[in-house]
Formats: C-alpha cells, structure tokens, sequence
C-alpha cells in the first residue's frame, strides 16, 4: 500500500474511532444527566442549538425524546425559541409575588411543586388552551388542577384571575387561586375526578393543540398521550345525557348574564368535566379573554380545522354569545352519538352538518348504540331538532342558551315520566330516519 493512500485509509479509520469515542461519551453523559438531573440546574447546557438546550431540560421522569422529533419541531416550531428564551435566567428563585385578588388565592411556586411532587409526569393529568394540566394534592388535603403556561409575571394576569375568580356557578368548574413566578402562570382550579365528558363518551384524549404549548410542554404532552384517555367510554343513559346537556347549558347561560357578557369562546366535549354525582361543570370559562390580554403578541391562531369553531366567527372574526351557542351544538350532536365530530370533513355550512346527520339517520348511524332501548321517539326527536337549530349557519337562527336550558328541561321531565311510567326500555324506540316521519 502506497504512502499516501495508507495514510488516508490511516487517517478515516482515526476519525471513524474518534467518533465512535465521541458518540460514546455522548451517550455516558446522556444518561448520566438523567441519572442526577434532579440535582442540577437546568441552564446548564452549553449546546447553543434547540435540541441541545431541551435535552438539557429533561428530567428524571421523561423518557429521553427521539432525536427525530427533536429536530422536527426545533426546526418547525417558533414556540420553540420562544419557550428557551423565556427560560433565560435561573429557575430556583421565585420571581416577583404581585397582590393577591380578592375571592382567589395567591399560592407560592414551592406549595404547587409540593403539590405535584415537582410537576412530575405522573401528577400531568391533561393539557387545554392554557397549557398542561396537573393533579396536586395541596396540604390541607384539598385536590386540585392545576394548568400551566410559560409566561413572566402580569399585572393583567392577576386583574384577569381577580374577576374570573368571582364568577361561581354549580355548573362551572371553581378557579380557586393562580401563582406566577418568572417562568411561569398557573391556574388553579378545583378537581373532578371523574375528568371530562369526553373520556366516558369515546374513551380518547381529544387532540393536541400544539399551537398552546412551548417546547418543553410540547416533548411532556408527547409522552403523557399514551396514558390519557385510556379509560372505556362509559354507558351513559339518555336521561343521563340530557342532566349533563341541561348543566353545560347553565353554565354557558350563566357566563352570558354577566355584564359585559361573558363568551366562553372554547366550549368542547373535552371542557365539560362531571362530579361524582354525574353534575357537568364547565372548564375554561373565561380562559380564551384571559390569554388575549396577558398574550404579548395577541391572540394566537391555530390553522387547525376546530369543528366547535362557530364558521361565522372563521369568516368574520366577531365572537358572541351565539358562538358559543354553535359550539354547544357540535356538543350535543357528540353527546347523541358517542362519538368525535372531528370526522365530519367540513363545518364551513350548515347543509354539511344536516347532511352528515340526515346519511347518518338513514344508515341508522347517528345515534349511540348504548342508548338502544333507552329513550323515547319523542324526546330523540326534540333533542335533534333543538341541536340542529344550534348549529344553523345563521347565528341569528340560533336560539338562546335561556330557550335552551328550557327545551332542553322539558325534554328531560319529559323523559323521566314517560319512562318511569313505562319502564326502561319499553317505549318504542326507531334509530333510522323514521324517528322524523311522524309525530
């Protein structure tokens, strides 16, 4: 072999274990971090690149990220640089404590990290528009939720919390007190433990808006899916559907008494949480007014297709107590049929919706096969009919959540006699398109 090309091969074979020792080292001090991360700061990467700055930042309880997704979203996501900016200085101290609101109480960074155990994956228990949402056990014993968003401390913020926190309705989930310090916000609000509505319809997590998180919180939720939502849809009676219908209704109309009037603005399936008494409770209330004023750069945009979304409010960009009525029709139509409207390709019109439900009521799809046996004609037909006014393209051929919350109660007193008289599951019962063709 020739002088140089043996030092060629020489020199590649060198690289080639220099780099095996490198990716060796790599990985050693990887795992090493993991190990005992627990015990360091999080600033102390000297990777100056996104992915090194957020393998840095994972903990104990997170299982390391593919390095794929890593790269994918530090180089698609501006949230990314955005969340290692906001996480500049140093996190053991707390930032500036601002005056606690009446009615709302101002807890401390150390009593939620108690409460969570450090905001370990464990205690993460969902995410929304505000950001991840964890289960704390403060030390009175009381249980709460607590969600999460990066964000430096506001005046607003407080102003904002100070108003909702005087909102309280039975049918409303309870703000009962914030925290900021110089990385984050934080809501805290009472727990349900029967979670939302949406795990006993269809037993899934609804989808992740990742337009809501920062980088961190994005790699969290990642791992938290493939533990949310795994419970089994639970049979839900009619009567049942119709209580928990009747409360969201309450709820909403509550938020809409208040003057200036209050628009929810995200009204879900996945916001409408139970008690152990099956009682609905609203989540989010005022959530969506609160981020439009503390949110620096103004209300954020999601290009994702969200089938609640009132289409007037898409073409227009006006929001009113009649959006929130369309959203609680998109409710009422998953409520009936168990199942995520999200399939339904497009909610741009009105015809798209009574068409999807017309196929569906003449291929007997439409309605909930657990509730086969358990309503009447009569109150199916009144509960369609008050759903698809809901949704009507015009808002002003909406009805009002007052005339709601009174269909909506005739319909269930309806129900509870007719079938206590009869007994369960011995009125007629037609899932096709028949239950329309006579009175």
């Amino acid at each position: 072999m020739s002088g140089p090309l043996a030092a060629i091969v020489g020199g590649a074979g060198g690289s080639l274990a220099l780099l095996g020792i490198v990716i060796g080292f790599v990985w050693f001090w990887i795992c090493h971090c993991k190990k005992y991360s627990n015990k360091n700061s999080d600033t102390n990467s000297s990777d100056p690149s996104a992915v090194g700055k957020i393998l840095s930042k994972l903990t104990p309880e997170m299982p390391e990220v593919p390095y794929h997704i890593l790269l994918a979203f530090a180089n698609s996501s501006p949230a990314i640089t955005v969340e290692l900016k906001s996480r500049g200085g140093s996190t053991s101290s707390a930032g500036p404590r601002l005056s606690g609101p009446h009615g709302a109480r101002q807890f401390t960074m150390e009593e939620l990290e108690q409460a969570t155990n450090h905001f370990a994956e464990s205690s993460l228990i969902g995410y929304g528009s505000f950001g991840l949402v964890f289960k704390g056990l403060l030390r009175d014993g009381t249980v709460v939720a607590i969600k999460r968003r990066t964000g430096f401390p506001r005046q607003e913020f407080v102003e904002e919390v100070a108003y909702l926190s005087g909102i309280r309705h039975r049918n409303l989930v309870t703000l009962l007190g914030y925290c900021q310090d110089n990385r984050y916000q934080m809501l805290v609000f009472e727990y349900l433990p029967n979670g939302s509505i949406s795990n006993h319809l269809y037993g899934m997590a609804p989808t992740l808006e990742m337009t809501s998180f920062s980088a961190l919180d994005m790699f969290k939720a990642y791992w938290c899916l493939t533990d949310i939502g795994k419970d089994s849809a639970t049979k839900l009676e009619f009567k049942q559907r119709l209580s928990i219908a009747l409360g969201v209704a309450k709820g909403l109309c509550h938020l809409h008494s208040q003057q200036p009037p209050i628009v929810h603005r995200n009204l879900k399936t996945s916001n409408v949480l139970i008690d152990e008494s099956l009682i609905a409770k609203v989540a989010d209330a005022g959530v969506s007014r609160l981020l439009e004023r503390i949110e620096d750069a103004g209300p954020s945009h999601s290009t994702r297709v969200d089938v609640f979304e009132d289409p007037e409010v898409g073409r227009t960009g006006i929001v009113s107590e009649r959006s929130d009525v369309y959203s609680f029709g998109v409710f009422l139509l998953e409520l009936i049929t168990g199942q995520e409207a999200s399939h339904i390709n497009s909610f741009g019109s009105q015809g798209s919706i009574l068409q999807w439900v017309e196929t569906h009521l003449n291929s007997n799809d439409l309605i909930d096969r657990r509730l086969v046996g358990r309503f009447t004609n009569e109150g199916m037909k009144d509960y369609i009919r008050l759903m698809l006014r809901c949704v009507s393209f015009l808002e002003n051929e909406r009805p009002k959540m007052e005339t709601t919350i009174s269909e909506l109660d005739r319909t269930l007193e309806k129900e509870i006699m007719i079938t206590t008289v009869m007994g369960e599951g011995t009125a007629t019962v037609t899932l096709g398109s028949k239950l329309f063709t006579s009175d």
